[in-house]
């Protein structure tokens, strides 16, 4: 037995992270094991459960991954975590297609019971016919009760609770108004770009749900047996022997999914530099550049000239590269922005990444090469690419509807390098090389 849920919300904005951030905060200081979970394929809320949990938090994503693969992950995972803790994405039926990828998906999968998290601004007994409704839409899914956000005064508390008791909901908590707890910074997202600021930010949150949220009974009304641990039925990835694997992480290059990662030290020693720092490029067989904000640190990128010039010997010699989004734009020849630079980059690739004009591309992608084969992915990015278009691409991207988008994965010799962010969690990368 042990605490597992779900946070899910009406719609976005609902306060969905500010709660889950303190609630997780909150039962680490009780000196819980708490690991927490993230539904979709965002890889920015993953930070933050981290920075409150010290665990690394786990996608759950049904679009990127088999059912049965998100089952043995919450399994996986989850096995030694003395409570389970789900965010949910967008509003709690939004998905890819009707609900297909939702939230409520993933809560009926894994039999986790939803805690609402509704906000109250601007609003109060009304909620009662939305609570109702949220509850007998789906009748396949558990609620555990309501934790209220936005609350505005003693008064306004009152009637939620009452809004909540006529639905037959239970109430949890009801947290206030606070501008404490507005999100620092906004880029591609959520972002705190300060691991100090992320933490005690963090704090907060934890502070404000211990004061107004009851974590015990929302700890007794989760309580149920765990899932056994099943066999993984992924094979590990081929290799012919044990490879040496270098990953770029920093502050600048952190968008990377936790099970790529345990893949990947499936096939061999994985190690860890910073281009940030300037560390030297590690002996490798296979560089994996992950996404970030490398636009936002482009003044440091472009005076770290040794690594720049190691990583263009490495692929210029034929050594193995994956760059994703902000690892793609490291290999660009520079970064340019309306008002500075460019910045010089490493000039792997023959093209510049811009932020002018720039605009959000987003959603999830599937790509087919011209052997058939196929892989998934998230695209999330803000900047584009000039002179590109002589730079030949391995592989056709649909998106979730199977409708062709123009999104290309370059190949450049030995460097497979695009704006989507690729899942292998269930599938084996290294043939990208093939």
């Amino acid at each position: 037995m042990k605490p597992r849920f779900l946070i899910g919300a009406p719609a976005s904005g609902s306060g969905k992270t500010t709660l889950t951030m303190g609630v997780l905060r909150a039962l680490q200081r009780q000196g819980l094991q708490v690991q927490p979970f993230k539904c979709g394929p965002d890889y920015i809320d993953t930070r933050f459960h981290e920075a409150a949990t010290g665990r690394a938090s786990v996608n759950l994503d049904t679009w990127l991954a088999s059912e049965a693969h998100v089952k043995e992950l919450f399994a996986r995972y989850g096995a030694d975590a003395d409570v389970c803790v789900v965010e949910g994405v967008m509003g709690l039926f939004d998905g890819y297609d009707r609900s297909a990828g939702s939230s409520a998906e993933i809560a009926r999968l894994l039999d986790l019971p939803v805690v609402l998290v509704a906000g109250a601004r601007s609003t109060s007994y009304t909620l009662a016919a939305q609570l109702y409704g949220m509850q007998h839409f789906r009748p396949d899914l558990r609620f555990a009760g309501v934790i209220f956000n936005q609350v505005g005064s003693p008064r306004h508390e009152r009637l939620l609770r009452q809004a909540a008791e006529d639905a037959g909901l239970p109430c949890l908590g009801a947290l206030p108004r606070s501008q404490e707890l507005e999100i620092p910074s906004r880029h591609l997202g959520l972002r705190l770009s300060d691991d100090a600021e992320m933490v005690a930010w963090t704090e907060r949150a934890a502070t404000l749900v211990e004061q107004h949220v009851n974590l015990q009974e929302l700890l007794d009304r989760t309580a149920a047996d765990f899932p056994a641990p099943v066999p993984n039925p992924v094979p590990p990835l081929r290799r012919a022997a044990p490879m040496r694997i270098a990953v770029a992480r920093d502050a600048a290059f952190n968008f990377t999914y936790r099970e790529n990662l345990a893949r990947l030290a499936q096939a061999g020693n994985v190690t860890y530099f910073s281009p940030l720092a300037g560390d030297d490029l590690p002996a490798a067989d296979l560089v994996y550049l992950p996404g970030g904000y490398p636009e936002l640190y482009a003044p440091v990128l472009s005076r770290q000239t040794r690594l720049q010039q190691q990583v263009r010997d490495y692929a210029l010699s034929g050594g193995c590269v994956l760059a994703e989004c902000g690892g793609m734009i490291w290999l660009t020849e520079s970064i340019g922005y309306v008002e500075s630079g460019p910045f010089p980059m490493c000039g792997v690739l023959p093209c510049a990444a811009t932020m002018e004009g720039a605009r959000l591309h987003m959603g999830y992608r599937r790509l087919e090469d011209d052997r058939g084969r196929t892989w998934k992915g998230h695209e999330f990015h803000y900047s584009s690419l000039v002179g590109a278009e002589g730079i030949p691409s391995m592989a056709r991207q649909f998106n979730a509807a199977g409708e062709a988008v123009d999104t290309p994965l370059f190949r450049v010799g030995n460097v497979v390098a695009g704006y989507t962010h690729l899942y292998w969690g269930e599938s084996d990368i290294l043939y990208l090389w093939d």
